[in-house]
């Protein structure tokens, strides 16, 4: 224990509805880059957010350097020295490299005036400690993500830090890029700062860390030396849960009826060369880690964000979709992941949501809406989907997360979509709204609708698709039949890089 920075045990979590962290452990030691890794939902960000001040843990124990310790704000996380560098980069992008580095801590001249050329000498000498090749002048906006990293990393340790989180930090950087941060964190460990590297890229913990913890489902699993891990270890140790107890209801039919073919769908950045078909009656998974480009896809076919290549038929008829409204002229409907900012008007009550994507039809010759036949259909939709509010006038935004899904669903059902596109449709919802929502989408398959479910939950996927697609890195990288798909399949075609 002589060497540990941060011991943390027993530390518990708990949020309405869901234990998040259930007696974790985690340490580590002066001078080794201890990777941490599981699942999408894991804990891994709770657990971090714990020892960086964010929460406060309801149990447990914290120790720096064998001191017991109460982290009760990300200030006094930062007086012990411990900072964290977010996949979501926080950093002023009008101000200068050393604005960012000392921003709220700058030197003053005549107790007015900025000392730039002390601030930027400060950061310089930061700069060449690392061998970074950076401006301390440039300003932020100008830099590429790889460089902005860099800068995050600068401030850090501007602020002596002695640990360091690393969450995701090459999910955005080229093989180059990679190679820079590895020299960078590399040096940190040789001049004796601990650092936590958080990354869903397995096959980067060989080359990077010293030790891996896997945690799941919110509980420490094992923690192992890294020379002694095999990547499918780690794999079993990620994905070890049971898929839900409930058996799945899925539709065995499956006809061999292509309703939608996408054709090398591409747009620069985010995805390249995407094909794939959907049939009639199906619900084609879509599977794979942060930053895979599963979103990014979906956005393109329901003309959300533009393609740079690529086709797209429906019904064997090439359609050319360069707008939602496209979109849903031709018989899809997308339901995002952020249904708050993309499939509510959380100020307006049940009734208008449920009827918002097809107001045309709810609107006379002198553009007056009718009330009757909204409340009428909306009235219908509550009772068939099961939507808990205490009546239609309610504002959509006091309901649950479960029971706004399923007016976002509702909205879709009013406009009749052939294909629905499902975007992490579970996502903030309890386990009992879960299982309406699966039944919701089995009934739409019965139906004859098609949908493509995107899902980072593992047993979510395995329980309600008929084939599974594995993107990673914005690349199609495998296509699974279920009667072949297993979690650890899955999770090799994830971390499949080029």
């Amino acid at each position: 224990m002589e060497n540990d920075l941060i011991q943390m045990n027993n530390i518990e979590k708990s949020f309405p509805g869901v234990k998040a962290l259930d007696k974790c452990k985690f340490n580590l030691k002066k001078g080794e880059v201890h990777a941490l890794v599981g699942e999408n939902g894991a804990g891994k960000s709770t657990l971090m957010k714990v020892l960086t001040g964010v929460y406060k843990e309801d149990a447990g124990e914290i120790f720096h350097k064998n001191q017991k310790v109460e982290i009760n704000s990300p200030k006094k996380a930062q007086d012990l020295g411990i900072s964290i560098i977010y996949q979501e980069l926080n950093l002023m992008p009008h101000l200068t490299v050393a604005e960012n580095v000392f921003i709220g801590r700058e030197e003053k001249k005549n107790k007015l005036f900025i000392d730039k050329k002390k601030l930027n000498k400060k950061t310089k000498d930061f700069l060449d400690m690392l061998n970074i090749n950076l401006d301390p002048q440039a300003k932020v906006k100008d830099l590429t993500v790889a460089k902005q990293q860099m800068v995050e990393i600068i401030k850090a340790l501007s602020y002596q830090s002695e640990v360091l989180i690393m969450d995701e930090p090459t999910a955005s950087l080229t093989d180059s890029e990679i190679e820079d941060l590895f020299r960078i964190v590399r040096r940190l460990r040789n001049e004796g700062v601990g650092i936590i590297y958080i990354s869903h890229r397995l096959e980067e913990l060989k080359q990077i860390t010293d030790r891996i913890t896997v945690m799941r489902n919110g509980k420490y699993i094992d923690t192992v030396a890294t020379k002694e891990a095999e990547i499918d270890n780690i794999i079993n140790m990620m994905v070890g849960r049971e898929v839900y107890e409930t058996s799945s209801n899925k539709n065995s039919k499956n006809e061999n009826e292509v309703i939608l073919e996408v054709k090398n769908l591409t747009r620069k950045g985010a995805f390249k060369d995407i094909s794939f078909n959907l049939k009639k009656g199906e619900i084609l998974g879509m599977s794979g880690l942060v930053g895979a480009g599963r979103t990014e896809v979906a956005r393109a076919i329901f003309g959300a964000d533009e393609i740079d290549a690529g086709e797209i038929y429906i019904h064997g008829k090439k359609v050319n979709i360069d707008s939602p409204s496209k979109s849903v002229e031709v018989g899809i409907g997308y339901l995002s992941e952020d249904r708050k900012r993309y499939g509510l008007a959380l100020g307006r009550d049940v009734a208008t949501n449920i009827v918002l994507a097809n107001m045309n039809e709810y609107m006379n010759k002198f553009g007056f809406m009718k009330e009757n036949k909204i409340e009428k259909f909306a009235q219908n939709q509550v009772q068939q989907l099961n939507i808990k509010t205490p009546n239609l006038k309610q504002d959509v935004k006091n309901l649950s997360g479960g029971n706004q899904q399923k007016v976002v669903i509702g909205k879709w059902l009013d406009k009749d979509s052939e294909i629905l596109i499902f975007d992490e449709p579970t996502r903030g919802i309890d386990v009992g709204a879960k299982n309406e929502i699966y039944k919701l989408l089995n009934n739409l398959v019965e139906e004859g609708k098609s949908i493509i479910m995107i899902s980072s939950e593992l047993p979510e996927i395995l329980r309600m698709s008929h084939r599974v697609l594995v993107m990673c890195e914005g690349r199609l990288t495998g296509e699974l039949g279920i009667e072949e798909a297993t979690k650890e399949k899955i999770m090799k075609f994830a971390t499949m890089r080029k």
